[in-house]
């Protein structure tokens, strides 16, 4: 098993959008030919590395080359105000830096915000998408069953607004199916997180008040989606209702579609060994 840790992958590019130049950071993990990037959610202090640290050895292992790309306004990355697209934005600064590591080809596993901006990234370079795997995310849109935006969007939002750890605790408890797994020590670290860039937080709410619907849409585009797709959800998920992914494998193809039951909005986390088994298998074959 190789050993892997999060300092001695961090890595730094700087990408262009627009007339602006972002420096973006990533973890750069593993070695082989076969590439997954994966892209994070929107919750206020969340990393490539802590979205996904549960499911990096057996990938790493398994002989794929992993980048963790903590987007704009996350993590060690730039902050930026955004008043168009999230999810095409997170696809361009994608695109940007495998452009910058030489890569032509990449699978892209996304969760939430991660998963949306997946699908954004294969409708708009389908040649340069290998698989997508989608958890939790993947298309906007109205629930034609929960009310929106749900309350774990509603607790999101306020956790920007407010980052204390009351109301981090209360976002968790409707996060996960059962919030005990998240140890007070992660509770605690996701704080930290937060307020060591207050200025993602500021920058947020910005776009928000510039563009609420910062992820449009996708689902009348989802028939052009080319990319073989795996589609992941939790069956108690608060924060995109399940019926996102019924919609997801009605509109992608060549799609594929997995409940957990006893599962929130973290999949790859909450059921992590059963995860990472299906995620490689779905890779390799």
């Amino acid at each position: 098993m190789m050993t892997i840790s999060e300092q001695s992958s961090s890595r730094f590019v700087t990408v262009r959008e627009g007339d602006d130049e972002l420096n973006i950071h990533y973890n750069d993990l593993g070695e082989g030919p076969d590439v997954v990037v994966m892209m994070h959610g929107s919750g206020p202090g969340a990393t490539g590395w802590a979205n996904f640290q549960r499911n990096l050895d057996p990938l790493v292992d398994g002989g794929f080359r992993v980048l963790l790309i903590d987007l704009p306004g996350w993590g060690k990355s730039q902050s930026i105000v955004n008043g168009g697209s999230r999810s095409d934005l997170n696809a361009r600064i994608v695109k940007g830096v495998i452009d910058q590591l030489g890569i032509e080809h990449t699978h892209i596993l996304g969760n939430s915000m991660g998963g949306h901006s997946a699908v954004a990234f294969g409708l708009t370079y389908p040649e340069r998408t290998g698989k997508l795997v989608l958890m939790g995310g993947g298309t906007g849109g109205a629930s034609l069953f929960a009310p929106m935006p749900t309350e774990g969007i509603k607790l999101l939002n306020k956790l920007y607004r407010d980052p204390t750890l009351e109301n981090l605790k209360r976002f968790n408890e409707v996060f996960v199916f059962d919030a005990s797994v998240l140890t007070d020590d992660l509770l605690e670290a996701r704080l930290a997180n937060m307020l060591s860039r207050k200025d993602h937080l500021a920058n947020f709410v910005k776009s928000l008040e510039l563009n609420p619907r910062q992820f449009p849409d996708f689902g009348p585009r989802l028939p052009g989606l080319e990319a073989s797709t795996l589609i992941v959800w939790g069956r108690q998920d608060r924060v995109v209702p399940m019926d996102a992914g019924f919609r997801l494998i009605a509109g992608i193809p060549d799609s594929r579609l997995h409940i957990f039951n006893q599962c929130g909005h973290w999949a790859q986390w909450e059921h992590a060994d059963e995860f990472n088994r299906m995620v490689l298998d779905f890779l390799r074959h």
